[in-house]
């Protein structure tokens, strides 16, 4: 009983402050919390949600987005503050 309990509180405080990299599933579109730092969490036209990179804040570039991404808002999201380097530049 002892180890069940051990167990269920490793295992608790591995599931908080885990992040996701960039490319990598997250849950809560429009997060910056779900992702590494610089990152947020964008849905793509399947429906699956990813981070990625967040290239400008409030009318500014923070990083250039690679030739095959481009700077665009996040579907879904109404804060048009953020925009994140999505596929298909």
């Amino acid at each position: 009983m002892r180890w069940v309990l051990i167990a269920m509180v490793l295992a608790s405080m591995l599931s908080f402050g885990c992040v996701s990299d960039v490319g990598e599933e997250c849950d809560d579109v429009g997060s910056e919390g779900d992702c590494v730092d610089g990152a947020i969490c964008t849905n793509d036209s399947s429906g699956t949600a990813f981070c990625r990179v967040i290239c400008e804040r409030d009318g500014m570039t923070v990083v250039e987005c690679p030739a095959d991404q481009s700077c665009s808002g996040i579907s879904g999201v109404s804060s048009s503050s953020r925009k994140a380097c999505q596929p298909g530049g």
